[in-house]
């Protein structure tokens, strides 16, 4: 497969996951990839024809078994370089997505297997998503946005919806990472804004925030 192959089946693996439906529109895929809706339908009409989705024209794109299978390889490629980029080179969390793009392009299954296993096996990312095994199988995490919490219940902070550099960098200076023990407080009327405590430390955040925030409850 070509960069641009992958690029389109990774986009529609997470489009897809995004809305919890086997099918995304090429629209969809055109705004996400910020191209033009025809060279969306060429792209397509290619990766249908290598068998690695199903498309019907004005209803929309799924994967095949073989297209979902290599989607999660190259998701598997992406968070395993972003581990080893925090975990061993020392970057930050909001750095490491744009060197894992150009990373997870390369073809090798050895060495991603053995940087698997030198890295011990994650089963998640710098940023809380789930790693794809060799095999493709995930080990799903359950959680849910601090914004759907009720007053007085706490959860751990277990990943990000928005992975942007801006959020995360903002998350820094609040000092919320993965881990972080987050109380619900209370919410305001007015602007939906929560009060919480990080760790103890009480903070107010705006519901963007708190919609962009996977915690497990304890």
């Amino acid at each position: 497969m070509t960069f641009s192959e992958e690029n389109y089946l990774k986009t529609i693996y997470h489009l897809t996951n995004a809305v919890d439906s086997d099918v995304c529109s090429t629209n969809a895929i055109a705004e996400k990839m910020d191209t033009k809706a025809s060279s969306v339908t060429d792209m397509l009409k290619k990766l249908a024809e290598k068998n690695l989705i199903h498309y019907i024209k004005y209803q929309g794109v799924s994967l095949t078994d073989q297209g979902k299978l290599a989607a999660k390889m190259i998701v598997r490629k992406h968070r395993l370089w972003e581990v080893f980029l925090v975990e061993k080179l020392d970057f930050s969390w909001d750095e490491v997505h744009d060197i894992a793009e150009q990373l997870e392009h390369i073809k090798s299954e050895k060495l991603i297997n053995k940087l698997d296993d030198f890295l011990g096996n994650p089963t998640e990312d710098p940023h809380g998503d789930p790693i794809p095994d060799s095999n493709g199988r995930i080990t799903k995490v359950e959680k849910q946005l601090l914004s759907e919490l009720s007053e007085n219940q706490t959860g751990i902070c277990v990943g990000v919806k928005d992975t942007s550099s801006e959020f995360l960098k903002y998350l820094d200076k609040q000092e919320i990472a993965l881990g972080s023990k987050i109380e619900f407080v209370s919410k305001e009327s007015f602007d939906a804004s929560l009060k919480i405590k990080v760790n103890g430390k009480e903070l107010v955040i705006s519901s963007k925030i708190a919609g962009n925030l996977f915690v497990k409850l304890i």
